[in-house]
């Protein structure tokens, strides 16, 4: 085949350069110009394509990863995703410690694509034997020739967005982005995105999102660790219940706490309003732009940039379902209606 023919060699080229989408009826009633970073463009329709590569590919030139070795990690489905992905072209064997708490979309999705999945108990503390991350770290410890990703504790997660997702974000702004906004999880993308950013204008503000049941806000607020503010909530891939080593808190700015339901309900008004089908942590960060909006946060000529972390079909079970819904008690009289409009033909 003619080399200058244009095709990608494999599914691992298309990783990066997604695009900046304006939001334009949903931030309506809201101050400032919004735009979505949409991570669903990614081959593997999420954010953390962007680190399973980066970090595997940092192993491999330093000798620690040979075709034939095993990947372990701890996820909540989307990184697990992204590693076994980059397992298969690569070679590599992968094994996955899974959150209960990650819908069976996302288990299902990481069994289609080859990896060995352990699903551990999403409600138990950091340093219970059974949580994902001491499963993870069992996992490695009995087999031979793994290598442990460890995405919380890794400062190859903050440095794969520094490279990546915050060059991005300033070319495509052409520099004019005041406000980035995301979640915050393991912290590496918001970290490392901030800290290009800031780089290039210490002004621009970074606002991070945090779940009701996480320690990060407070931590941020006071470099505590209160474990009476850890309690269960359903946010998949957003919030922790440790203090994650690739989180910068001093490079973020403020932090704003959301709700299971108003996310869930939030990232259902995003494909009805934007026709962008995202996930669960996309509505939370689209709730906490409304919360920052109420407090005054933006003005007409605030530039922000929203980081939309994945796609919508791996929630297809949980916020995209009225069954799950219904069960969380999300509907009540005011949404119920809105919920109820699509009428089937029988």
């Amino acid at each position: 085949m003619k080399e200058d023919i244009n095709v990608y060699n494999n599914v691992l080229e298309l990783i990066g350069n997604t695009p900046l989408i304006r939001l334009n009826k949903i931030t309506d009633n809201i101050d400032g110009n919004f735009f979505a970073k949409v991570e669903a463009f990614n081959p593997g329709h999420s954010t953390k394509d962007r680190i399973a590569l980066y970090i595997i590919e940092q192993a491999e030139k330093a000798g620690i990863l040979t075709p034939g070795d095993t990947i372990i990690e701890t996820t909540s489905g989307n990184t697990g995703f992204s590693l076994a992905m980059v397992s298969i072209i690569k070679g590599y064997n992968c094994i996955l410690a899974v959150s209960s708490k990650s819908s069976k979309d996302k288990i299902d999705m990481l069994r289609t694509m080859g990896a060995k999945v352990y699903v551990c108990p999403a409600n138990v503390s950091a340093d219970d034997e059974r949580s994902y991350y001491n499963v993870a770290k069992r996992l490695h410890e009995e087999t031979k020739g793994s290598v442990y990703i460890n995405q919380y504790f890794n400062q190859l997660n903050v440095d794969a967005h520094y490279h990546s997702t915050g060059p991005e974000i300033w070319k495509q702004t052409q520099g004019k982005i005041t406000h980035l906004i995301a979640c915050s999880g393991t912290g590496g993308t918001i970290s490392g995105t901030a800290k290009y950013l800031k780089e290039q204008n210490p002004n621009i503000r970074i606002l991070g999102v945090d779940a009701f049941g996480s320690v990060l806000k407070k931590y941020h607020e006071t470099k505590e660790f209160d474990n009476d503010e850890i309690y269960p909530y359903r946010i998949e891939g957003l919030g922790k219940n440790l203090i994650p080593s690739a989180t910068d808190f001093d490079i973020i700015d403020h932090f704003m706490k959301v709700s299971d339901e108003d996310s869930a309900h939030m990232a259902r008004a995003i494909a009805k309003t934007e026709g962008l089908f995202v996930g669960y942590t996309s509505g939370a960060v689209m709730q906490a732009i409304k919360q920052y909006g109420e407090e005054g946060e933006f003005t007409a000529d605030s530039n922000v940039v929203a980081i939309f972390p994945d796609h919508g079909s791996r929630y297809m079970s949980k916020v995209f379902s009225d069954d799950w819904m219904n069960e969380q008690g999300f509907f009540d009289s005011k949404n119920l209606e809105e919920a109820q409009k699509i009428e089937f033909i029988k």
